[in-house]
């Protein structure tokens, strides 16, 4: 069974509609776009999401992978809150972890809680939570998940050799896999929003998508460190990974959507195979 499907998914919770109540037009392209990724996630009916999220655990200059059997979580409070549990797939989390240390990746994986069985579970993050509310929730019964983690003290070159092992691990794994680049971009588009306001944030988002539309992902490794700093880039590095993802398997990538709906900028692309 091969790697049959990845993308690149937001975490706004803007685009939940449990979330920000009765806001029909409140990011209504993010919101069809994910409806895109998800009608194209449910037709290639995978076993195992493998979701690269930059919101769990932060390991100074490690990536992490999480090796628990499960993962909840909930985002909200009140009447406004989702809740997700989900099954993890143990088996191909420790096989990540060898063949990245194999690799010599610096890699770490992470279990919580109890070795095995329902207390060995890790808290799910909202980069984690929110994706798989719109791609997986209906299929969460038959398809497990893998929590990774990227991190942004190691070289671009590490992630993206990281995601080189994912696709090498799913063409051989015996499952269909697929992998989620769960992304908020440039977090600087408003002087309003909690990091202020800078021009380069228009910049990097744009760039993003020309290296989407271009079928070029790899492109974003040379984006200029001060760049990514003052756009307050929240997608950098899980989306290297998926450009390592596609230079072992070749996919293509279409662009559905995006938008800035308040201080960030949200975007869905979807690839599949050639």
């Amino acid at each position: 069974m091969p790697l049959v499907y990845a993308c690149i998914a937001p975490h706004g919770d803007e685009m939940v509609r449990e979330l920000v109540g009765d806001a029909p037009n409140f990011a209504a392209k993010t919101a069809r776009g994910m409806a895109r990724l998800a009608s194209e996630m449910e037709s290639s009916r995978p076993d195992t999401v493998v979701i690269a999220t930059p919101h769990n655990l932060r390991l100074m200059g490690r990536i992490g992978v999480v090796t628990a059997e499960n993962s909840s979580g909930r985002v909200g409070a009140g009447e406004r809150s989702i809740a997700l549990e989900a099954r993890c797939d143990t088996e191909l989390a420790l096989e990540l972890v060898s063949a990245a240390e194999e690799a010599h990746i610096p890699v770490v994986g992470a279990n919580y809680g109890t070795a095995s069985g329902p207390l060995s579970n890790m808290a799910m993050d909202w980069g984690t939570l929110i994706p798989l509310w719109f791609l997986l929730r209906p299929n969460l019964p038959a398809s497990r998940i893998v929590i990774v983690t990227p991190s942004r003290e190691m070289p671009l070159t590490q992630n993206y050799g990281f995601g080189v092992k994912v696709a090498q691990l799913a063409e051989k794994s015996g499952k269909r896999v697929a992998f989620v680049a769960s992304a908020d971009q440039a977090h600087t588009h408003d002087k309003s929003g909690p990091y202020g306001y800078s021009r380069e944030a228009a910049v990097y988002d744009r760039r993003v998508v020309e290296a989407i539309e271009g079928g070029r992902l790899s492109d974003i490794m040379k984006f200029r460190p001060s760049l990514v700093g003052e756009a307050r880039a929240d997608s950098l590095w899980q989306m290297v990974m998926l450009a390592g993802v596609l230079e072992e398997v070749p996919m293509t990538g279409r662009l559905y959507s995006y938008e800035v709906a308040t201080y960030f900028g949200m975007l869905c692309a979807g690839y599949t195979r050639d």
